[in-house]
């Protein structure tokens, strides 16, 4: 009897060999084999809704990972991907990093380090090596497509203009003055920022 090659949920050859056994610390299994089907294509690509998107105080637009997450699960189903570990966790004075590979359907999709700032030593670096992991997805989904307008330099510029404002802000305990990003639709900064 002649085994059949591997497929996904989708009917996809995923490039021989089996994906339950693959090492993806290493492997490149499946890589760039074949696109996704298009309804899983047309949930990746889709354009993010306005409201889902948010903005850092320095102006940079983000997607929450939580979105990210749910993009996969509707174009994949809930354990259709993961993220497997690739390297140790790094943790250096005052950042943890870690590579990380998106498996989805079997197929190693992209690969990325998350990294992640911490401040205290003894209950930051678990909070810390978490975000990594978040920042590694995040980073992981623009080979997807999965919110690519938020790396588009015309769509950033029309949805700050359309959606957000940059504030004067005092910082209360130094009276430092600084201009800040927030969404129109959000309350103004809590402490320890005050508008001014």
């Amino acid at each position: 009897m002649v085994a059949e090659p591997p497929t996904t949920p989708f009917g996809l050859d995923i490039g021989g060999g089996d994906a339950s056994t693959t090492d993806w610390s290493r492997s490149y299994h499946g890589l760039s084999v074949q696109p996704f089907p298009k309804e899983a294509a047309d949930i990746l690509m889709a354009p993010i809704d306005p409201l889902d998107i948010e903005i850092k105080p320095d102006g940079l637009l983000y997607l929450p990972e939580i979105k990210y997450r749910r993009i996969l699960n509707r174009a994949f189903g809930p354990g259709g991907w993961g993220l497997a570990p690739r390297s140790e966790t790094h943790v250096s004075p005052k950042i943890v990093s870690r590579e990380y590979a998106l498996v989805c359907l079997g197929r190693l999709v992209a690969v990325a380090r998350g990294e992640q700032e911490y401040f205290d030593a003894v209950g930051g670096v678990p909070t810390a090596t978490e975000a990594a992991k978040s920042n590694a997805l995040m980073r992981c989904c623009k080979d997807l497509g999965v919110a690519s307008e938020l790396w588009d330099p015309r769509f950033i510029r029309e949805f700050k203009a359309k959606y957000c404002v940059e504030v004067f802000a005092e910082h209360v305990p130094t009276k430092k003055k600084k201009k800040l990003w927030r969404r129109k639709d959000q309350p103004k900064f809590d402490y320890p920022w005050k508008e001014t």
